[in-house]
């Protein structure tokens, strides 16, 4: 058993995470409602193909090297100002490159993704895309210093400026998809401004310091790339898991489709606020915890995974229960978002529990072994949609991103588990995931309200069971109890 101490102070730690991003969740609930009454569903669409393309310029400007910041970040030794710089310069000269051919090729690219051409969307698309890449490596820095209180602030005014701009931006443009591309990067450059100065010119936090007393250490470049190479290929598996459903509702539907699918995506984009929320924390902790090799780990890794395991299970039968409720928020034009909830709520849950059990892979640096999760899910994927989105449109889509990221994330755990065994809990992993996956069916598929609620009552009576350890774990954490 982990000790009691310890794992109070990580969920104190990842309390100061979490605090910040209930609180853009929060916020979340009041931007996309009023996005989606102000907007059109094509209108809304067309937002959705913008994120889609702005994420695959970054992923092969990103060269992997965030991923390598993070797993050399606590080596002894680390020059951690150089080791930023080293990572930060090549993919500041590639996205220069990729920018460049968008601009030389933007007319036939705009006219795809968004029906629409204009000097303003290419700069929005361009400057959006070198604004993410400062913004990762400099959010990076926060988070590898554990420094929970920032990370959560920071999210919070990015969320306030974006709502602010969507209604400045809105008054200029009205039904216009250009509203949230403006107020998407002009609140991320505000954040990002920000970070860099802070960075600069303020002084080193004192876990930071604490490093700084062993001598310094240099690493090749070519070391560096190489370990992050391979995470260009996992990325753009992971772009294309989440991006082949929008694609096909495109090609294969058309942007009202897409708008409702994109609506109800938004909603599963407020869950995985608790998934980067949680990558914020763990990231840092589980390498931390490894490099530290004091023989605790793996138990303290599978009391982890069973802990989230119980909140992502009770979470996603929550949302599948409230569905109803959220797409009233959202408006009359998107009410066929309650039937493609359900299933896109298999997508947080299982990517948040994904992050746990593949550790092993990046303990090991066997980096490149993440492609064969990615590559499993894509092929699902892209099948699941070309048979799927003709015959139920978004609910297709929905049906197919769900099976696609519990493929990645059983085939990322038995891969990470031979290079790094754990011994999580796989029985009552599947038993889980099976009621929750029913669940999703009969939500999506229009089964009568009654026995669906019923036998969502009987799922979560059946998991307070099996998970009965986890919940008093759960309540040992909780500060209210009062010492002896």
């Amino acid at each position: 058993m982990t000790d009691t101490r310890e794992t109070k102070s990580g969920f104190s730690g990842f309390l100061s995470y979490f605090y910040g991003n209930f609180i853009v969740l929060l916020l979340g609930f009041i931007q996309t409602p009023l996005v989606t009454r102000l907007m059109s569903t094509d209108e809304y669409g067309r937002t959705g193909m913008f994120e889609t393309a702005v994420s695959c310029i970054y992923i092969f400007a990103i060269l992997g090297l965030d991923q390598t910041y993070i797993r050399y970040y606590y080596k002894a030794g680390t020059d951690r100002r150089r080791l930023m710089r080293q990572c930060l310069l090549p993919p500041f000269l590639l996205v220069s490159v990729l920018v460049v051919i968008y601009f030389l090729f933007s007319a036939p690219a705009n006219n795809w993704l968004f029906g629409r051409n204009g000097v303003d969307i290419t700069l929005l698309v361009a400057g959006y895309t070198v604004v993410s890449v400062f913004e990762r490596f400099l959010f990076l820095d926060v988070r590898m210093q554990q420094n929970g209180r920032l990370y959560s602030n920071i999210n919070i005014a990015q969320k306030i400026i974006n709502i602010l701009l969507i209604f400045i931006f809105f008054k200029l443009f009205h039904n216009d998809f250009r509203v949230v591309l403006y107020a998407m990067t002009l609140s991320w450059l505000s954040t990002t401004l920000f970070l860099a100065v802070r960075f600069l010119f303020f002084k080193k936090d004192v876990k930071e310091a604490e490093y700084d007393i062993v001598k310094k250490r240099d690493y090749p470049e070519m070391e560096l790339i190489s370990y992050g190479l391979p995470f260009i290929l996992v990325l753009l598996m992971e772009w294309l898991l989440s991006s082949c459903d929008r694609i096909a509702l495109k090609s294969l539907a058309d942007f009202h489709e897409l708008g409702i699918y994109s609506a109800a995506m938004k909603i599963m984009v407020l869950l995985l606020t608790f998934k980067n929320t949680f990558l914020a924390y763990w990231s840092p902790v589980a390498m931390e915890k490894y490099e530290k090799g004091d023989g605790s780990e793996k138990e303290f890794f599978r009391e982890a995974f069973d802990i989230v395991r119980f909140l992502c299970m009770a979470a996603a039968i929550g949302m599948i229960s409230m569905r109803n409720v959220i797409v009233l928020i959202l408006g009359k034009d998107y009410r066929g978002a309650d039937r493609i909830i359900p299933f896109l709520t298999l997508m947080p849950i299982f990517a948040i529990m994904f992050e746990i059990t593949v550790q092993g892979i990046k303990f090991k640096k066997k980096n490149i072994f993440l492609n064969i999760a990615s590559l499993a899910a894509i092929v699902v994927n892209i099948c699941g949609n070309f048979m799927l989105v003709p015959l139920y449109g978004g609910v297709g889509a929905a049906l197919t991103t769900g099976v696609s990221y519990l493929i990645y994330f059983i085939v990322g755990s038995l891969l990470s588990e031979h290079f790094y065994p754990v011994g999580y809990d796989n029985l009552r992993t599947g038993m889980e995931a099976v009621m929750v996956f029913s669940l999703a069916g009969m939500a999506a598929f229009n089964m009568p309200r009654l026995i669906t609620s019923l036998y969502g009552l009987v799922i979560i009576f059946v998991i307070l069971l099996i998970e009965k350890k986890s919940l008093v774990r759960i309540m040992s954490l909780i500060p209210w109890k009062k010492q002896a």
